[in-house]
């Protein structure tokens, strides 16, 4: 890594929430695009989905420890959720039209984790 882009990686601060917010971004846009590239391309689809099942699985591990501080039922529906995402990611990758639900699902995610003041469009990645 060049030193200058070891300054902007280094300079660059983002708070939680906005890390979240970007890593959800990602991983739909991924799922996006494995959706648009249609039932035919199972390593794409693969790939996005495994990245969305990680991504829930490290969330839902993070809301399993004592030291997470959300509310209890915050904590247990997020659980809850990254199970389902397990099995609706199985159910993906045989059908590709079940991308809609867990693309969905991360929408709503990420309007919550929306930055104050941004639009409904914000939290629609470019596909």
């Amino acid at each position: 890594m060049s030193y200058k882009a070891y300054q902007t990686a280094a300079s660059r601060h983002e708070d939680p929430r906005s890390a979240e917010y970007r890593l959800f971004g990602q991983v739909t846009r991924a799922l996006l695009q494995a959706r648009d590239a249609g039932p035919e391309a199972i390593a794409r689809r693969a790939d996005a989905l495994d990245w969305n099942r990680r991504m829930w699985t490290a969330f839902a591990a993070d809301c399993a420890s004592d030291a997470n501080q959300l509310p209890e039922s915050l904590r247990a529906a997020i659980i809850s959720l990254s199970i389902y995402i397990s099995r609706q990611s199985s159910a993906a990758m045989r059908d590709n039209d079940e991308l809609d639900g867990l693309i969905e699902i991360n929408r709503t995610i990420m309007q919550g984790l929306a930055p104050a003041g941004a639009s409904a469009e914000a939290a629609q990645p470019a596909a």
